[in-house]
This record gives C-alpha cells, structure tokens and sequence, in this order.
C-alpha cells in the first residue's frame, strides 16, 4: 500500500541580516548576510498557530519530507511527516530549515563570501547551537509564525530543540527532544575530535582552501566512517554483518576481508559525494560546545526553562551509547524539578543511535499522541 505523502516540493532560501545589520553570534563576531535553505509542507492557518519546526541532525537537511523533482529519494523524515502521518501536514503546518554552518543550501564555510568573492572556507566565523537557534527564529518570523506549536528534532536536531526552549521559552508550545542531550560528554567530544583530526591530516585539506582543487575526501571519509560506527550498536551491527566475510575466506591483505569494512567504506564514499569536509568541522565543533549547563541552577537556560509554559517530551533508545537514557532523563529530572509538564518514554530498539530516524510504531504514537494534545490540536 502506498504511503501518503506531501508530494514534490522544493527547497526554498531566505536571507538576512544584510550589512550593514548583521547577526551577532556567540562568538562575538557578526555574520551578514545569512542564508537559510529552507523547506515547508502544509498549510499555515488563520490565526498561524499550526507551526511545527523540525530541526535536522548533524548532516542532515532541510528535506524532510516529499521528493525533489526527477529525484525518487524522499525526505529523510518521510515516515513521520506527512498527511495522516504522526506530524501531519494535513492539521500542521511543517518547517525544516538546514542550519548555519552547514553545506546545505545554508551559509557556511563552502558558501560565496560576498565580501572576497571567494570561498569563505576558516574565515566563515565559528557557529554554534543557539547561532543556529537565532538564526531559525529569523526565518519562523519571516513566514508570519510568532508562535510554535512544537519544535521537533533528534541528535543535534533534539540540541535546537532545547535550546529553542532556553533561547526563545515564549514562543514554543510544545518540545519534542528525540535520542539527544544537553550537553556533549567526554567521549562524545572526543569521537568528533578524532573525525576532525581525519581531515586536517589530509594533504588535500590545504588548511580549509581546498575548493579550487582537489578536496580531501579520503579524510572526510574517515570521519564518516569514524560517525558512523557511534550511530550503530553492537547489536545491529551484529545482525547486519557478524564476522560475515566477503570473499568467503581470509585474502591475507589489508585491502578488506569483512563485510563490515566494506560497509563503512561504501558509507564514506557515499558521504564524501553530498557533504563539505570543512562543513562538517563546524557543525560537529558546534554540537561539541553545546551546553545549557543545566546542573547550575544559576544557568541562564535553566532560568529559562523555569519560566516556560512549554510542554516536553524526551524520548531515549535502549541501544543509544552515543547519547544514552541517562542523559536524556538528567533533563527530564531538572524540568520535573523544575515544575515543567515533561513527558519520558524510553523505547527498546537494537539499531542504535540512528533508531530515531527508523520507522517505529512506538515513535510514532508517541509523537502523535503529545502533539495531539497541545492545546487540543
């Protein structure tokens, strides 16, 4: 049976901040002006209270759903967004916007500097989460939303969505927070900083000036297949490939015996074809420096929090060891003690991390329950 879906749909773009008005960001540093790759589906009602933003995880775009013309591909959220679907565009109107820093359509280190002519490359300025927040802000108000219904993302897209209740506590009914944290740990960091080393060490990386040659690929690769390894479990690993080899036996060579090698290098050469290397330095320094410090009852995000009406759900998988169940429920245990309306839902699955992106009934009742219940939508 045929799933519905919002049909062909185009990615559109918004600028701001044209100088001499730019948007200062974190860093202190203004950038101007900012584009915004943007993508909406359904339609805003009357009184332009239907809004649901969804924010992408760390490569993503802002695609999520419906299919390009001449491109069978669908969004990367299509299970979820939809008519009928949990996020349904038939009661909803959907926005995805790809993020600052990113190579996607929105300004980032591969983007024209207006200013030089040229590539931005290092001289793009250092963007985090709330300057990708800020940024989101511009476009919901520039399509006549002052108000969400929900703001809605997983992994670095569930990071926005706290931070949009931190940044912006007024504007948001609804937080849907899905396989994320608050703050990047240890390990965390340290698998980005490995991924990131992968692309400096390539000669081909030329200190981020590299748009005019030849790109380092083999570096980025590396890095995806470094990123990849954290968004899987053992487990699914284990189905997926086991110690299965390729040929049938050992070659006694180093050019590959197991199919999960192969895996990993199909995963990287995939990447290398749609994504920026320095692109990706950002976004993951980004997601490496986000911390709404909410241990700190003195922290302006959980100042924030305390005053907002905002309703939460957070949602963890048992097999996540990227952003596991405990970090997900050390916000559920300060918004409780907070006073915030916060739902919890743990859900059992084997494939890891990336189990948020995955079809999966028990996801999709609980997404449909909670936005069903805001304000009675």
């Amino acid at each position: 049976m045929t799933q519905p879906t919002v049909g062909i749909v185009r990615t559109q773009s918004f600028t701001f901040a044209h100088p001499p008005h730019a948007m200062t960001l974190d860093s202190g540093v203004g950038l101007g002006p900012v584009s915004l790759a943007y993508e909406t589906y359904g339609e805003l009602n009357a009184d332009r209270s239907n809004a649901v933003l969804i924010c992408h995880a760390l490569t993503g775009d802002a695609h999520v759903a419906g299919y390009h013309a001449g491109d069978d591909r669908p969004g990367w959220w299509e299970h979820y967004v939809g008519p009928g679907k949990p996020i349904d565009t038939d009661r909803h109107f959907v926005i995805c916007s790809n993020v600052i820093g990113s190579c996607m359509g929105s300004c980032g280190p591969s983007s024209i500097n207006p200013a030089t002519g040229r590539y931005w490359g290092l001289d793009f300025p250092i963007v985090t989460i709330p300057d990708m927040v800020r940024a989101q802000r511009e476009l919901v108000r520039h399509l006549g939303v002052e108000r969400l219904r929900a703001v809605v993302g997983g992994s670095l897209g569930g990071m926005q969505t706290l931070q949009w209740a931190a940044s912006y506590p007024e504007m948001v009914d609804g937080i849907i927070a899905l396989a994320t944290t608050s703050r990047h740990s240890a390990q965390a960091i340290a698998f980005n900083e490995v991924a990131r080393q992968s692309i400096m060490s390539d000669p081909n990386w030329k200190n981020g000036d590299y748009y005019d040659g030849v790109r380092p690929d083999l570096g980025l690769a590396v890095a995806r297949m470094i990123g990849h390894i954290t968004y899987l479990s053992d487990e699914s690993m284990h189905v997926k490939f086991g110690r299965e080899l390729r040929g049938g036996a050992f070659a006694f060579n180093f050019e590959g015996d197991f199919q999960v090698e192969s895996y990993l290098h199909h995963q990287g050469k995939k990447f290398v074809e749609r994504f920026d290397a320095n692109a990706f330095l950002y976004v993951t320094k980004a997601a490496d420096y986000f911390d709404l410090d909410l241990g700190n009852p003195e922290s302006p995000a959980r100042r924030a929090l305390a005053g907002t009406a905002a309703r939460f759900l957070l949602v963890s998988f048992t097999s996540d060891w990227l952003y596991p169940t405990y970090q997900s429920r050390q916000v559920v245990d300060v918004l409780k003690a907070l006073g915030r309306d916060v739902s919890f839902c743990e859900i059992t699955a084997p494939w890891g991390h990336d189990a948020f992106l995955l079809p999966d009934e028990r996801l999709e009742t609980v997404i449909r329950g909670f936005l069903g219940g805001l304000h009675g939508c």
